[in-house]
């Protein structure tokens, strides 16, 4: 039996992110999307999205209008206040880039909320939320500040604590610095969870993203052509022309590897419960056994379990290079002695 499963994003912004899960799944499960049962409820009720901001809402709605939804199901709503009983426990997926900073008066906080933890920093009750928002088996992937892995005060633990103990903690993904410029230079990471009621977490996998395609400064210009972009370049760029154009994958090179980790990320995020496991610390990815996650107070930033390989170069003698220095100094001393010669003579 074909299912649709529920895509939610809070802080839904433009709906940037449920317009690139809808042009993937398009994309990925076009056969399944011929069934006309399927498709009205994908339509209906397969993407939905809250927001607090009436003019991104009104925009979201456009967006998703314009992309072949002609009922976006977009809310105004703040997540963090109390929802109604047909969102709890809803969606099969949440994907979420929520606000970084911020505080939350705590009288208009959900009380559920408080349940999971005792916070008034908004990237913590988000996580909070989204725990909430998904149906047990249901996954996230959330963009969180990177004080949020590594972060000591009991809130921070407590969060941290109950997604390793109490759901499953599947992924630690640190961007790199420059990400979000120039609307932001805050380093961040992705979670990426399910929820359990459990707890199941056996090991977490970690990644160090040290190139999106784009560079990190103001300007995030594109270092690669295109169709090279994203997490799954093409051999060639998708013809407009084509309807449903979908040209062949393409494998990065090492050097296009180096501007572009994001195909990489996706490989071997596949792999994480198998070849993963035997990667050394050294490596850009590899997996941490949650005990010494545990041992090391919950810390979840990746730098706390990477091991980093000193490696020996040749150096030089000392003696030679200071014989080297004498003999510049020998050299410049003759030149000074030479220029000031030529000037006592133009006297």
């Amino acid at each position: 039996m074909r299912v649709c499963p529920t895509l939610h994003i809070t802080a839904s912004g433009t709906a940037g992110f449920l317009v690139a899960a809808s042009e993937w799944t398009r994309r990925h499960h076009a056969e399944e999307l011929l069934d006309a049962r399927l498709r009205q409820r994908y339509n209906e009720s397969g993407l939905t999205g809250f927001d607090f901001d009436s003019t991104m809402v009104r925009i979201a709605a456009m967006n998703m209008f314009m992309h072949g939804f002609e009922d976006p199901n977009i809310s105004y709503r703040d997540a963090l206040q109390a929802i109604p009983d047909e969102a709890q426990e809803a969606f099969d997926l949440v994907l979420a880039n929520p606000p970084f900073a911020g505080s939350i008066d705590a009288s208009s906080l959900d009380p559920a909320l408080e349940n999971l933890v005792t916070s008034k920093k908004t990237e913590l009750l988000f996580l909070a939320r989204f725990l909430t928002l998904l149906k047990p088996g249901g996954r996230a992937a959330v963009i969180v500040p990177e004080g949020v892995l590594f972060g000591s005060t009991k809130a921070h633990k407590q969060l941290r604590k109950h997604l390793l103990d109490e759901q499953r903690l599947d992924a630690v993904i640190k961007l790199p610095s420059g990400t979000f410029k120039p609307y932001s230079g805050v380093s961040t990471a992705i979670l990426c969870f399910t929820r359990t009621d459990r707890g199941s977490t056996e090991d977490v996998w970690f990644y160090g993203v040290t190139a999106d395609g784009l560079s990190l400064d103001d300007k995030r210009t594109p270092l690669l052509a295109a169709h090279l972009l994203g997490p799954t370049p093409t051999v060639r760029p998708r013809d407009p022309e084509i309807v449903d154009d979908n040209p062949e994958a393409a494998m990065l090179t090492e050097e296009q590897h180096k501007a572009n980790n994001l195909p990489d990320v996706l490989a071997r995020w596949q792999e994480r419960t198998g070849a993963e496991r035997d990667r050394s610390r050294t490596e850009q990815s590899f997996t941490v056994p949650v005990d010494e996650i545990r041992g090391a107070d919950y810390d979840l930033s990746m730098n706390r379990y990477k091991e980093i390989v000193f490696g020996a170069e040749d150096t030089r003698d000392p003696l030679e290079i200071i014989a080297e220095i004498k003999e510049l100094d020998a050299e410049i001393a003759a030149g000074i002695g030479k220029l000031e010669a030529m000037l006592q003579e133009g006297k």
